[in-house]
């Protein structure tokens, strides 16, 4: 396999379907139902195909229940130790980690992750083929260490701030390259990733991309009035909307300078909608009521639109809000691959986004959004502003449309499978 492959395009496929115990830290749950949309996606995808349970760590502490609703790992007490989403198994681990421990102490917690995953060992010897890591750090480095004891293969795979930010911790980086050299495969979700996986330590011959996908059904080009109507927003003049968590790292404060330097352009006035939840939520909602206080009434005529907090939605309001809007907006500092970007994609809307991570190897400057550098608010406006301004081609949006997550999900499927028996069939050593 090399670098930037897509497996599953081309090989065969294997008799024997895989059975993968998938280690992961952030999954949904029935406290947090929304967390990581996209995995919970692949892997109801991959189930469809092959045997599939989820070994998801809760963090835990003691005195953890004492904390009540004021901490997330206070509310994840009430998450139940097994469960079953989009028919995966999942069982609940809790694992103990040690809070706010930074980059210098940051390596505690993988010794203590695998700690968490140590009593469920006996009940999972001699079920299952491969182990994936879902997360380089800790979860890759807790899936290896358990892969081991269990006298199996596993793969890595990363998505984002895992590989550009938290992997490259001087003080966990030998931790994860050594998890990437031992591992038969580590995945990439886009061509600068799988480079990164090589750079931190995964073999040349081991690193392979497999694309994220979108759930075709839900994003697609759509009546963008019908969708505005549905949605109780504003029938006149343009939106630009954001999409994921609200802080400061996904340059949310670029974002509303920028926007209010859009000013008005004496036409139509541009509406900025933020769908998500996070620290900075507050800080939205402040800039949001003070742009209420201030705007007269003539400025809906004037140019000069409204920001909307709607706060964290399910998939399919998410669906539609992309379908309403004129553009996506995502500002972040350091990325992977994000979802949002392949969704507003299929969806035919343009984006624009920073040139970070994997958004530049799915975004084509010009036919299907604008590109700038992160933490510059001004450059930000000006592609805002130059975006709404063009006309922008469907058909380029239709050759750019990612995968679906049934084609996702069999490529990964057969990277497992080879993962766990070889490229023979047989069993791997």
């Amino acid at each position: 396999m090399k670098p930037g492959v897509n497996v599953g395009m081309k090989e065969a496929g294997w008799l024997r379907q895989p059975r993968v115990l998938w280690v992961t830290r952030i999954f949904p749950n029935r406290v947090e139902p929304l967390s990581c949309a996209f995995q919970r996606q692949q892997l109801a995808a991959l189930s469809r195909r092959c045997a599939v349970e989820v070994l998801a760590a809760i963090p835990y502490h003691p005195g953890v229940s004492l904390l009540g609703e004021r901490t997330r790992p206070g509310r994840l007490v009430a998450v139940p130790a097994r469960d079953e989403i989009d028919g995966v198994p999942v069982v609940h681990a809790r694992a103990p980690y040690l809070p706010g421990a930074g980059r210098v102490l940051a390596p505690v917690n993988a010794p203590l992750y695998l700690a968490g995953l140590l009593p469920y060992i006996p009940r999972l010897r001699g079920r299952f083929d491969v182990v994936l890591g879902a997360w380089l750090y800790p979860d890759a480095c807790a899936a290896a260490l358990l892969a081991r004891m269990l006298g199996l293969p596993y793969a890595v795979k990363a998505h984002g701030t895992d590989v550009n930010v938290v992997a490259r911790w001087r003080s966990v980086r030998p931790l994860v390259g050594s998890a990437l050299r031992s591992a038969a495969c580590a995945i990439g979700v886009s061509r600068p990733m799988v480079e990164a996986l090589v750079a931190l330590g995964a073999p040349k011959e081991r690193a392979v991309l497999v694309r994220n996908g979108v759930d075709r059904a839900l994003f697609r080009p759509a009546d963008r009035g019908a969708a505005r109507r549905e949605l109780g927003l504003p029938a006149h003049g343009r939106i630009v909307t954001f999409v994921g968590h609200v802080s400061r790292e996904k340059g949310i404060h670029e974002l509303l300078r920028a926007f209010e330097a859009l000013g008005s352009d004496g036409s139509e006035p541009v509406h900025l909608v933020i769908v998500g939840d996070g620290p900075e939520r507050a800080a939205v909602e402040q800039a949001a009521a003070r742009r209420d206080r201030e705007r007269a009434p003539a400025d809906l005529r004037e140019g000069r639109g409204r920001i909307l907090a709607v706060g964290a939605r399910p998939l399919s309001a998410v669906a539609r809000h992309m379908a309403a809007t004129d553009l996506l907006v995502l500002p972040s500092w350091a990325e992977g691959t994000p979802n949002v970007v392949l969704e507003a994609l299929a969806a035919a809307r343009p984006v624009v986004a920073t040139r970070v991570g994997g958004i530049p190897d799915v975004v084509t400057p010009g036919r299907t959004g604008l590109l700038v550098p992160p933490r510059d608010a001004g450059a930000l406006g000006r592609a805002l502003r130059e975006a709404l301004a063009r006309a922008w081609d469907e058909d380029a949006f239709a050759e750019a449309a990612p995968p679906s997550w049934e084609e996702s999900a069999e490529a990964l499927r057969r990277l497992l499978a080879r993962a766990a028996f070889g490229d023979d069939g047989r069993a791997a050593a």
